[in-house]
């Protein structure tokens, strides 16, 4: 009797501690920092508005601004080598990418990772496309990622038009996100 107190109690406890962190990791999610550091979200992310700018360098060292890319349908993915999701969706997405069924540009941006992981990652699974890395996360911060993956897609006006959270599972689905 006595065990079985303690170990509810026991179960009491770590379930308040793990609502303690969740709640805390909520807080720091969405409640802006003081810190001189911290990037300037202005606004919402939401369709409808204006995407953030931001610039980086892609795998095959070339520079990319996503102002730079106005009048052209931007596909914005976010993604890592460690999310199975992820991985599962980046053939679908390079075929895609490669085909020329629409006229796109795809920016990927992998998040929280080294350039020798993605180069590495890249040419095991075959996939073309360059990658942004973002091993810092200031353009996933910007963007307010806060799952893998995450996919944006902003027309040729730099408007937000459409946003995915989880994986794009089948070509229809991404050309019709494509297509909005």
């Amino acid at each position: 009797m006595r065990q079985r107190l303690l170990h509810r109690n026991l179960v009491r406890a770590v379930s308040a501690m793990i609502a303690l962190v969740a709640l805390i990791i909520v807080v720091r999610l969405f409640i802006p920092s003081d810190r001189s550091e911290s990037l300037p979200v202005k606004g919402n992310i939401s369709i409808g508005l204006e995407a953030p700018n931001f610039e980086g360098v892609n795998t095959n060292g070339e520079r990319v601004s996503l102002h730079a890319l106005r009048d052209r349908t931007v596909l914005l993915n976010f993604w890592a080598s460690w999310c199975v999701p992820c991985v599962k969706e980046m053939p679908l997405i390079d075929e895609v990418f490669r085909s020329e069924d629409i006229d796109f540009q795809l920016v990927s941006v992998n998040v929280g990772e080294a350039r020798g992981t993605v180069n590495e990652f890249l040419q095991q699974k075959g996939i073309s496309f360059p990658v942004i890395i973002d091993a810092a996360g200031k353009v996933s911060t910007l963007y307010r990622i806060v799952g893998l993956p995450a996919t944006f897609v902003i027309d040729a006006y730099g408007t937000l038009r459409q946003v995915g959270i989880g994986e794009i599972t089948t070509r229809e689905q991404l050309l019709s996100m494509l297509q909005t």
